[in-house]
């Protein structure tokens, strides 16, 4: 596996086979690996906080770790007909901000070839200070909490289901998507809102923290890993959503 901090580079194995890579599981990576004890309630000096950083006061870094990740591990996000193996997709273990100013640990599962990318893409966001909800696998949630929670808010990237009202296999199903901080950042059509609660964020002149913004450092982080954004749609808007075929 492979640990990335703030101006380092990741890879998905240090132990020299980049194919098979140790599996994190829930004792083969412990808690100290991603976060450092002495730094999780300094703000980042980028946003305004009313935790002042000083000279007694070590800032938080940035570390992630880009692992194997197993089909029983995947749970109920994953389905035996799902268009990619568990072997295709890795588990990033990350640290980000959340909304109560403080550094969080996080995991989100995505393609392969996406790992580094994301780890870096999430590098970004936290140096920028940019607070998120959670990121949580879908399979470490209840099942079918993203429907039954109307102000639903969880940033996760794998999910073998279809596209709504289709039989097309969503990119999420792909590992080549995520969503970031929905509730936030709605789904909307002419006849759909999605989280049922995000209407006041159809207002996107509000520029709340976690709002994803025409050509902000959130869209241009995701834009520079060749990810594209779905508020650019036209037919609808996903402001949530990012993905490597735009779809």
């Amino acid at each position: 596996m492979a640990l990335l901090a703030s101006g380092a580079c990741t890879g998905v194995a240090d132990s020299g086979d980049a194919t098979n890579p140790p599996v994190i599981g829930s004792t083969s990576v412990p808690s100290t690996t991603t976060t450092d004890p002495t730094t999780t309630t300094a703000a980042p000096t980028t946003t305004t906080s009313t935790v002042v950083v000083t000279s007694s006061t070590i800032p938080p870094r940035y570390q992630a770790i880009v692992s194997n990740v197993t089909e029983e591990r995947l749970a109920h996000s994953y389905t035996s007909d799902c268009p990619v193996r568990p072997e295709d997709v890795v588990l990033v273990t990350l640290t980000h901000w959340g909304f109560d100013e403080n550094v969080h640990q996080g995991e989100i599962v995505v393609a392969r070839e996406e790992g580094d990318h994301i780890a870096e893409v999430f590098q970004r966001l936290f140096e920028i200070g940019y607070p998120i909800e959670s990121v949580i696998p879908i399979g470490d949630l209840p099942p079918g909490i993203e429907d039954s929670d109307p102000a639903y808010n969880n940033t996760s990237g794998l999910h073998c289901r279809f596209v709504a009202g289709t039989s097309r296999w969503s990119e999420h199903a792909r590992g080549l998507a995520i969503d970031i901080n929905p509730l936030l950042n709605p789904y909307e059509t002419d006849t759909t809102l999605w989280p049922p609660e995000s209407g006041r964020y159809l207002d996107r002149t509000l520029g709340e923290p976690g709002m994803i913004l025409d050509d902000d450092e959130v869209v241009r982080a995701f834009e520079d890993a060749g990810w594209q954004w779905g508020g650019h749609w036209t037919s609808s808007r996903d402001y949530q959503h990012f993905s490597v075929s735009g779809r």
